[in-house]
Parts: C-alpha cells; structure tokens; sequence
C-alpha cells in the first residue's frame, strides 16, 4: 500500500517538475489552461485517496476504517485515470522533439504519436475525468414510489393525470422496470384524481426523481365546443422506494410507536361504506404529521402493508433531501427540482411541443412524449445537468 501512495506522489512530483519545463507544446499548454480547474479538482481527490490509503493499517475493524476503505475504493477509478493520464502526458512530451527529427519516416511516426497522445489527454479532460469526478449515488439501487395528483383544471387535469400515469408506465416497461398501481381514485366523466404507482427496479428513483414537480398541459378538451385552450395542472412526487416493506421495531426512518395505526371501513365515491369488515388502514407519523390512507387491497394485513411502504418512501424522501441541504450548506440545492409548487414542464398541444423550464429544453414533438420514448430525452438531458452540478461542486472545492 505505502508504495502505491510513493508512486501516486512521485507522479504528482513528476508532473509538477514537467510544467515547469518551458518544452511544452503549445497546444498542450492551452489544453492544460482551459482543463486547469477539473484537474485541480482531481490531483485534489487524489492526494485526499493517498492520505487515507497511509492512514489505513492493515487489519480494517472499525467502522472508521471500514467507511475509509469504501472511499478509497470508490476513488480508484479516477486514481487510474489520474496514472493514465500523467503516462500519456509524459509520451507526448517525449514525441514532441521528434515532430522536428530530420528523418522524415520518424517525423511521420512521431506525427502519428502525437496526434494519439493528444486525443487521449483531450479525452481525459472533457469527458473521463468529468465522469469520475461525480460520486456513486447513494439512491442508485433504490427503486421509486410516483404519486400523482390533479392540480387545477377539473376533470381536463384528471384525464391529463391517465395519460402521465401512461407515459410513467410505459417507460418503466421499455427499461425492464416492474410496475403496479397501488391505489389510484376515478372521478365522474373519466381521468383520476389521483394515482400512486410502484416502479420497481434498480435505478428507478435515480432516473426519476427529476419528474417531481408541477406538469402543465395546455390544451381544447375533448368537451371544449368553442375550441378554447384549457390550462390543467397535474403534481408529480416521486418518492425512493426501499425493498423493506413490512413494518419493523428497528426501523431506522422511524419508531413505531411514533406511528398511529387506525383501521376502519373502506369507501367508496361520495363516502358511501363499500365492504363490511374494517379493512382500510391510516397511519399518522405524529413526528412529521405524515398521514398514510390505504384501502384498495383486500385484507387489513395488505393494506396496512401497503400504507408502511408509501410513510417509509415519503420518510427517506425527507430523509435524503434534509442530507443534501446539510451538506450543501447556502449552495444551489440538487433537489430544487423536488419543489412540489415548482413548475417543471410544459405541454403545449396546440404547438406541438414540450418544454422542460429547468434546462430550457424543447421537443417539438408531443407525441412522441406522450406514445413513445421521448421522454427518455429529458430524463438524460436531467441527469447530464445534474452530474455537471456535481463536478461544477469538485472543481469549487479544489480551489
């Protein structure tokens, strides 16, 4: 170990004592000026990598040590980039006196070389240290919870909500992703009020969380005479969503006997009681005040289970946005997208086109959102502005 963390100092000597060499090429000095904050952030990350990797003995015990060994690992994928890169560095310095060498067969090798070494380096800045620089997600493996719910617009936004619900579906469907309904409630004259949707699979809550928020869809209903354009709103929570669903003493979001269960009968449209055994379930977390109803399964025990998985997803929700603002401090929160009043995208039937406000981003093509895989674009184009962010963070701390 000691002589891995010599070799990892020796190279950041090495390639200190290189910039001092006034034989850089030009290019790869401008390329070195424009790249100079991301590789700040990396020799940053690195030296941080080394002194950990000093400070670790050889028998890991303690949790300490444990939580050390797991980010020493998690930063030997930009520790090898960081050796390639320095080795590429140090060829293309070796070649560039050969680009003048008399003989014109070595020339051309050299020119070759050059030309290769450089991509690399190139490579290396743009896009592979970049990558490197934001960390594993903690939520990556954690599945999501989607609830949705009709804002303004009467049964216009109801039905607006049957077509989102539709979308979400669909998509969990094309990336191999299991969804049910978990409860959902009808209004007169079509659409749904609301609808909560189980998406299971990993990867899930990570590359859907950036639906959260307000959609709005601009529009003629169906039952619009005049063909006037109706404005309807529909909220999207999407929540993390953990395999544990069955209710536990030790649970670490939660205390059971901070939780009161009551049990009642289930409802129906206008309150009417729809069965005769008291098979609908409320939780109340009295902590947050966090109020849990569930009464479409059949059984108590299904129902109870139901309404413990939904308190659980909307409790690490809290949970993993409270950790982001502390360790954020006063900065741009990563979750703004998680403000349930927020406005996040719009769609817009008429013109044919919808446009998510976060990034300005605009697809001229409705339906292809709405029937097929369009919305595949913004999740990607999300994730990309959410990852530069992060890096945007790296490169601040190295400063």
């Amino acid at each position: 170990m000691l002589r891995s963390v010599a070799s990892g100092y020796h190279v950041l000597v090495r390639l200190q004592r290189t910039y001092a060499t006034p034989a850089i090429p030009s290019a790869l000095r401008q390329l070195e000026k424009d790249g100079a904050r991301v590789l700040r952030a990396v020799q940053t990350r690195i030296e941080t990598r080394n002194e950990l990797l000093a400070k670790m003995s050889d028998n890991v015990t303690s949790q300490e040590e444990i939580a050390q060994a797991r980010q020493i690992k998690e930063l030997e994928p930009l520790y090898d980039a960081w050796i390639s890169w320095t080795k590429a560095r140090e060829s293309l310095l070796e070649t560039f006196p050969l680009l003048s060498d008399p003989d014109e067969t070595m020339r051309a090798l050299a020119s070759d070389e050059y030309a290769s070494l450089y991509d690399s380096l190139s490579r290396h800045l743009s896009a592979t240290f970049p990558s490197l620089l934001v960390p594993p997600s903690p939520t990556r493996s954690l599945s999501a919870l989607l609830e949705l719910k009709a804002g303004v617009g009467g049964s216009e936004a109801a039905l607006f909500l049957t077509d989102l619900l539709r979308v979400y579906v669909r998509y969990a469907t094309s990336r191999g992703w299991q969804s049910s309904i978990v409860q959902s409630s009808e209004v007169t004259g079509g659409g749904l009020r609301d609808a909560i949707v189980e998406i299971k699979g990993e990867g899930a809550y990570d590359t859907l969380r950036w639906e959260s928020g307000v959609h709005r869809v601009q529009r003629v209903p169906a039952t619009e005479a005049s063909g006037r354009v109706h404005t309807s709103t529909v909220t999207t929570i999407v929540l993390p969503l953990s395999d544990e669903v069955e209710p536990s003493g030790d649970d670490n979001l939660f205390k059971m006997e901070d939780v009161k269960i009551e049990v009642m009968r289930a409802r129906g449209a206008g309150g009417q009681v729809v069965n005769k055994t008291e098979s609908a379930v409320r939780l109340t977390h009295i902590p947050t005040g966090i109020t849990v109803s569930m009464q479409d399964e059949r059984s108590q025990h299904q129902n109870k289970r139901r309404a413990f998985q939904v308190l659980r997803a909307r409790l690490m929700d809290i949970k993993i946005t409270q950790d982001i603002a502390e360790r954020r401090e006063t900065r741009r929160s990563l979750v703004r997208s998680a403000d349930r009043s927020e406005k996040i995208r719009t769609y817009n039937y008429a013109q044919d086109r919808v446009t998510d406000h976060r990034i300005g981003l605009s697809l001229m093509n409705l339906q292809s959102v709405m029937e097929g895989g369009g919305i595949q674009e913004f999740l990607e184009a999300l994730r990309k502005n959410w990852e530069q962010e992060i890096m945007e963070e790296a490169i601040a701390d190295a400063k």
